[in-house]
Order: structure tokens, then sequence, then C-alpha cells
């Protein structure tokens, strides 16, 4: 991978001539065209290259210059070179869009069309400001380029491996730079700018005549493929997989090269988005008859009555109908046969399907096949049964010609109006949380270890379900949440692919845009179908042009129908942050609703037939160990706090956790997330929404949301009871979250008094500080239920890591994350400590990164250092591509140091 440079020009000249003027646009998205009789406005001002209008102020504002003769400039293709604009440009060219950019302060450039008047050109630039302070515009170059050196792969060449270095795919480059207050803060102060990745590949001359098929997972954001010099396609969207055909660039039997330009500075979302190849990348080789990418889908139908056992889990008859698309890419037609097998959970066979097809030359085509299960395991969150299908496709001559496998389980989802969600015909509130795709250190190119860990996180606390915000995720994300119990809100990001300007020009769609381009929709479908924790499909988020009107609905209307031909067994529905219950609300299947639980009721008597949930709830902000919050700091008290358009944990789940009609709500977040550093800004470099933070350590708040989520007897308090800096007798809030009926508290042994719980509430008392202990005991009647216990730590005097994920392959993507505590003589940690921490290793692995927790830490990500932030840091360690012991050891001044051992076994052959 190596950072790209701009395009050399000739004729240069600069553009130095602006004026500027504010603009009104407020919230509103750019118009399509310049208005009318802006050029006249009085209110212009001139402007100087590198200076800065905003000041730290978000707003619009308008800037004009004309071009210089075309007579000075020698050359029939002309293109504008920008140094950089702060941070979002659109750019028009006498009254007409031209390019809408997106991204820091870096250049970016702009071709300028074919053929251009003999007279003035005017250039016009709409900028948004979203708070940043820096250089408005800076300096922008007029020159010609030579077309080939525009389209061509300046990477492809052999001579081209200079500036390159190794780097391991999946990868997000953007997350290893470094921290700048004049990048863009909604994506994490980290600046972005394109890069090209190369390597070389094989191709046995036995594959010549095959189909040969490039794969990428995803992209983040616009990409450009080369295979062999030779552009073989574009891609604009950073979540959605796609796939080109290569074969006729391939050489067979010789060395390949594939160069990727990757550009993230076309911006998708308001959050970390990251930047390179982020997902697997394949090259599959097919014959001319071949089962289609996500060809194969398991349909289940429970016939008769479930029969439960919550020792063994639900069983039923079933009947699985085994769907199959091929297609025939060769000149003739193709007689084959399809054998399918269903393997149950213990690898067993349960049935096994032959038949007989034909195709017809350059056709594609789905099959059929139905299996009757008369004792099928059910899918459920407790007892994760999935079934394992297996299809071959067969010649007429009995050869091999393909082969697929898929997991998919048996269950079945009912949304009710008044009653909520059904599991297998059984009442479940679901328990949800909103989460973005980024990790400590990795970014988003996090391996499937830590997906799993993540859900196990989750689970942790209680929670059931799962929002993928908003976006189409990883299938690791999927297949964990299908193996260990997690229900799932599959999110497509736009309810169209394309937008004013192109792919990036903006965050949500509106009325306008050219809808009816669904292949990135079709593609999550098709993906993600066959995994039963998918329990519903969101078409979208918050399209607030659209999301209220006649226009969305029907637009909403046709994109349903769609869905509904390639999965028909579930339910659709998107997350409304305005206009219901009138456009999207009144054709969805469920009415999905960001935020103002206080219209919960209202919405559920307006629109009597259709189920209700929160799509988006909370909001709130807090800091696990912050006492007082600090905009200088970037901190954030872990009493929570919340935004205008949010609310506290128990002033929304409250109100859902009362009402059955409502099916449950996701909580924005789960986790902290890169970017959109709400309530501050810089220093903060990542929000402060989570119930955990980014290195799933839990804030009190993951304990208000377990007492609510959970039956098992539970109490938990804050704060630490850690304060060396505090005079003592000052009164601190003692807060506690219980599931009990009843819970008590006692000061160094001494009760300070028992207290009724109320439900989806909380307790307080006010205790003045001093170091000892408190003890918090939940009662279930006069029966002592549960207890939690915190005590004034002595000094630091150790430290302890902890392997949170253990099983762990080495492949060369595998991580674990290894958590830190710093802990006194007797074991209690040390809350308040701030110490450096060093990590480093011996064995097959190496220091992937480290994380703390902390929203305003500005340690490089991969660093082999952390801090601890309130006692706890982490290091992630990646698995070498050999199996052995890893030594993992932890020193900090002044302390002897840690070390904890992982024994990695061999990759699975795929």
């Amino acid at each position: 991978m190596r950072p790209a440079t701009p395009t050399p020009l000739t004729s240069v000249v600069q553009i130095t001539h602006w004026r500027w003027r504010p603009s009104n646009l407020g919230t509103n998205e750019p118009p399509h065209s310049v208005p009318k009789n802006l050029a006249s406005d009085s209110t212009w001002q001139d402007y100087k290259i590198d200076s800065d209008i905003f000041n730290g102020k978000v707003g619009y504002a308008w800037f004009q210059a004309k071009l210089p003769p075309l007579s000075i400039v020698q050359g029939q293709h002309l293109m504008l070179e920008f140094t950089g604009v702060r941070t979002r440009a659109v750019i028009f060219l006498n009254g007409k869009p031209l390019a809408d950019h997106r991204g820091d302060y870096l250049w970016f450039e702009v071709p300028l069309p074919a053929t251009l008047p003999a007279g003035s050109n005017i250039l016009t630039i709409l900028v948004h400001n979203p708070g940043q302070k820096g250089p408005t515009i800076g300096p922008v170059t007029l020159g010609t380029y030579k077309p080939a050196s525009f389209a061509a792969c300046p990477a492809c060449k052999t001579t081209a491996i200079n500036g390159f270095k190794s780097v391991l795919v999946p990868n997000d480059f953007v997350v290893q730079g470094k921290f700048d207050p004049h990048a863009n803060g909604l994506h994490g102060y980290l600046p972005v700018y394109p890069v090209w990745y190369r390597r070389t590949f094989n191709v046995p001359p036995t594959a010549t005549g095959k189909l040969m098929q490039l794969r990428f997972g995803g992209v983040m954001s616009a990409a450009v493929v080369y295979v062999n010099g030779h552009r073989v396609g574009a891609h604009t969207n950073g979540y959605a997989p796609f796939r080109f055909n290569i074969s006729r660039f391939i050489k067979f039997g010789q060395s390949n090269t594939l160069a990727v330009y990757v550009d993230p500075r076309v911006c998708e979302g308001w959050w970390y988005e990251g930047g390179g190849i982020y997902r697997h990348v394949a090259v599959a080789t097919l014959s001319r008859l071949h089962i289609t990418r996500w060809g194969t889908y398991a349909i289940s139908h429970v016939d008769g009555p479930i029969h439960y056992d919550a020792a063994k889990g639900d069983t039923a008859t079933a009947t699985v109908a085994l769907q199959t698309t091929v297609t025939n890419q060769s000149r003739h037609q193709a007689t084959f046969s399809l054998l399918s097998q269903v393997l149950n959970a213990k690898h067993r066979s349960v049935g096994t399907l032959l038949a007989q097809e034909r195709l017809a030359a350059g056709a594609t085509a789905t099959f059929t096949q139905h299996l009757v299960l008369p004792d099928a395991h059910l899918w459920s969150l407790n007892h994760c049964n999935l079934y394992t299908l297996k299809t071959q496709l067969i010649g007429a001559t009995q050869q091999p010609l393909d082969a697929r496998q898929v997991h998919f389980g048996i269950r079945t989802i009912r949304f009710d109006v008044k009653r909520g969600f059904f599991l297998n015909g059984k009442p479940v509130k679901l328990d949800g949380t909103c989460n973005h795709q980024d990790f400590p250190a990795v970014g988003i190119a996090a391996p499937a270890d830590l997906w799993w860990w993540r859900v196990a996180k989750l689970k942790s606390i209680g929670s059931n379900a799962y929002r993928c915000s908003h976006n189409p995720t990883s299938i690791a994300l999927y297949q964990a949440c299908d193996h260990l119990g997690m229900l799932v809100m599959d999110e497509n990001r736009e309810l169209g692919d394309e937008r004013l300007g192109g792919p990036g020009s903006s965050a949500k769609s509106y009325k306008g845009v050219p809808y009816g381009n669904f292949d990135n929709l079709k593609a999550m479908i098709l993906r993600d179908r066959n995994h039963p924790s998918i329990i519903m499909w969101s078409l979208c988020n918050e399209e607030y042009k659209i999301e209220g009107s006649g226009f969305g609905a029907t637009i909403f209307k046709q994109a349903m129908s769609f869905v509904k031909k390639l999965d028909n067994t579930r339910p659709i529905m998107c997350a409304m942050d305005v206009g219901y219950p009138h456009g999207f609300a009144t054709v969805e299947d469920i009415l999905g609703m960001n935020y103002r639980p206080f219209h919960y009721a209202a919405m559920h008597k307006a629109l009597p037939q259709t189920p209700m949930l929160g799509s988006e709830i909370g909001s709130s902000e807090s800091d696990r160990g912050v006492m007082q919050s600090s905009s200088d700091q970037g901190l954030v008290t872990q009493y929570c706090m919340h935004s205008p358009w949010s609310q506290l944990p128990w002033d929304s789940w409250g109100i859902i956790g009362r009402h059955p009609y409502l099916a449950g709500g996701f909580v924005w977040t789960g986790f902290d997330y890169r970017g959109e550093p709400t309530p501050y800004g810089w220093p903060d470099i990542n929000s402060h929404f989570g119930l955990l933070d980014i290195c799933g350590f839990r804030k009190p708040d993951a304990y208000y949301y377990k007492a609510a989520w959970t039956e098992k007897p539970m109490v938990y308090i804050q704060p630490q009871w850690d304060f060396p800096n505090l005079p003592h007798g000052k009164v601190i809030t003692v807060r506690c979250f219980s599931n009990c009926s009843a819970v008590e508290l006692f000061v160094d042994g001494k009760s300070a008094g028992r207290k009724a719980v109320i439900p989806f509430a909380y307790v307080d008392w006010h205790i003045p500080w001093q170091p000892g202990t408190l003890e918090v005991l939940g009662y279930d009647g006069a029966k002592t239920a549960a207890r939690y216990t915190v005590t004034t730590p002595g000094p630091a005097a150790a430290l302890k890591l902890t392997n949170q994920w253990p099983k762990l392959s080495a492949d060369g993507h595998s991580i674990a994350p290894i958590a830190l505590r710093v802990l006194d003589a007797h074991g209690n940690i040390v809350a308040h400590s701030m110490r450096t921490i060093r990590f480093s290793i011996t064995g097959p692995g190496r220091i992937a990164g480290t994380g703390n927790g902390d929203p305003a830490s500005h340690i490089p990500n991969n660093a082999s250092y952390s801090r601890a932030f309130y006692g706890r840091c982490m290091a992630l360690v990646r698995m070498g591509n050999r199996p052995g012991t890893i030594v993992i050891t932890a020193s900090s001044p002044g302390l002897p140091s840690a070390c904890i051992t992982i024994h990695t076994v061999a990759a699975a052959q795929p």
C-alpha cells in the first residue's frame, strides 16, 4: 500500500481572485443548481486563499471565481486541483453541478467537461463547515492533463513497487494515522487520503477457460480496480460487497498484478468510517455452469405444534425449501444434477435430495427441493441450533462443477401490534443496542474474533438484539449472533444507491434523487438471508427529506417489493426520525421510531395495525470513572447527561419496558465508537454514547440496562469509592441499579437505609466521602438475593492481565483482546490510576495496538503502550501464521511486570 499522488498537470494557472458570502441553508441539503441572482447579491466579500471565514462555527458559505481564459491553458483536457476545502464542497461550473466532495482538508481533483464556452466561465463552490477551525479553501489550480495518466494505473507497472509498504488485508490504514485537530471531527480527527493497494497472484494454467471472479467483502469507500493494467471496474459504496469478472484480463499460468485505488474521502456517514480494503478479498475460479454467489438459500417453515424444552431446546416438525440458483454461461444447454444434503448440529445427515435439471445457454434459474424434518431442533436465544446445507452441482458426466456450504436455522418469528415480538411462539422483548463497526486499535478492519467478543460482551449485560447501524456489516457479526444467540436488525445504508452529484454526495437521500438502483440492497439481502439471527430488514435510517412524504411512501413500497422477491420471510422497516405516521410509516411492516418516546402512545393509536419498536433510543453520554464533566479534558460525568434530541436511560427504556405493545428498543449505543464526539469535539476523538467504552469496559449505565434486561437478581452501585484528591466529608451521590424489590446500602458495615426499587428506575443515597467499604444488598422479600461491594484501594501493587477471547487460530488474522487492571495488594482495582503501561511480546504474534476507553486519548492506535484510564486499558495481540506459545508482558514503573500466555492452534483449512 502507498499513498496516491495528484495527477501531473501542465499549463498550470492559479485561481487567485475569489469572493464569498454567507449562505442561509441551515440544515438543508445543497441545491441542485446555483440559486438565481446569487451573483448579483450585494453581500459578496473578497476572500483571501487560506483564510478562515467560519472561525470554528458551523455553517454554509458561497465562494465564486472566474476561470482564467481558456487560451492561457493550453490543452483540451482540463483539471481543477484543490489543495483542500474544510470540509464539504459542492462545486458548480456555470451554475450546473460538477462535483460534491466530502473529506478532510486534503487535495482532490475535479476534471472539467470536454467543452466549455469560449467566454467567461464561473466556478461556484458551496462550502459546509461542521465547526472546525483552519483555512476554508486552500490554493486552487487549473491545468491540463494527459487522459492516459488520469485513467491508467500507475501502481500496475512492474517498476511501481517503490513507496509501497507491506500491509495485512483486511486493512484500515486511516486508524493508524496521527490525530489532527484540523481533520474532520465527525470522522474521529484522523486524516484521510487516497491510497493504492497492489499485489501479485498466480493463476494455474489448468484454470484456462474457467470464469475468474474477483470478490471484495468491502472497501471504504470509493474503489477503482485494475488487473494487469486494465481497469476492470469501480465501486462506490463502502459497506456493500462487490465483485468483477476478470476472466479476460487474466494471464493463465503466469503472475498477475492486482491494483486497487481507494479514496476514503468519499464519505457516506457522519461517524468514523476508516479507509482501505477492510474486508476479505478472494479470487474465485468457476465453471461456466456454476451456482451464483449467495445462490443457496434454505427457507424453513414450522408445520406443527412446538414442543418446548427449556433444557434441550424447542422442537417441531418443519419443512425446508432448499433453493439453488444456477447460471449457465456456456454456449450450450446444460444437463446437471443438484445434490443437497442437510446436516444437524452434530454433523449427522438428516436428509439428502438429488434432482436432475436442465438449463439453457446463457440462462440463470432457481431450482427448489423440499425436505421434511419431523423432529427439527429450533434456533433460539439459549439454544442456537444450526443446520448445515451442503450443495453440489454435478455435470452430465458426473464431474463435480461447484459446491457450496451454508448454515441456517429453523425458527418462527412474529410481531404483534399488542404484545410485541414472538420467537418460536414465546414473547421476547428486544433488549437491543445500536453499533457501528469500528474497534480499538484496528478500526474497521476487525477479524472475526473481535466480532464474537463484542457480541459476548453485549450478552453479558443482558442484551439480546443488535442493530447494524447504519449499514450491513461483516459476515462475522451475523455468524457470531447465530452461534451465540443474538437477534439482529440488518440495516441497509440508504434507500437508493444513487445520490446528487454521485456517490458520497449526501449523508441522507432526499426528494429529487433518482431511486431504483437497489444493487447494494440486493447484495445485503442475498448475502445475509440464511442467518436465523436476522429477524427484520431495515431499509434506511433517518431519510429526513422523504420519510414523511407520499413520494417517500412510493419509493419505500417499491423497495419493499424488491426485497420480498429475494426474501419474504422477514418484516421490513426503517428507522424513522420524523414524519410518522405518514410516508414510510403507511407502508412498512413495522414502525421503527428514533427517540421521542413521548410519541409512542400517539403513534400506537394512529397506526393500530402496525407493530412498533424504538429503533434508536437513549443516546445519553457518560464516561467510565469520571465524576465531573470537563469540556477541556473532553470528559463526561459517569452519572450521564443527554443531548437535546435524546433521553436518559430511565426516561426511554422505562416506557418501553412497561408497555407490551412496544416490541423493544435499540439503545444508542452498545459500544463507544470513533468520531461524532458529542457534546464537545476536540480533544475528544470518539463518542461517549456507549454502555461500554470502545474497549468493552462497562460504564455504570450498562448496569441500569442489565437490571432492566435480566431476571437473575443483581445489584450495582456507582461510583468507585476511590477519591484520593477529594476532601473527607464531601457528599457523594451513591447510585444503585437493581432488579430486586428492595436494596440496602451499608457504609463500613452500618446501614445507610433500605429503599424500595421501582422497576426501570434507580435508587440514590448521599454519603459523605471517607475511605472504606460500601456494600449494597438486594432483597427478594426478606431474603438477600444479591450483593455488590466496593472498597477504597490501597496503593497500586500489581498488574493483572486477562485474555477475553481465548479461542485463537494461528491464521495471521486472529486477535486476542487482552484486558489490564491496576490492582492494590488485596486485589482491589485502583480506579484512580492513570499510569503508563507498556506491552511486549515473545512468540509467533505481535502487538496490533492498544486502547483504554478514554474518549480524548491521542495515543496512536497502533502503539505498544497505553495509559490506564481509571485503572484499565487493553492490548490487542495479533496471532502469527504458525501455532505456538505467545507470552504477553505488561510493565509499569514501580510495579512488578505481569505476564499472560496464549497457546494458538493451527488454522482450519478452507
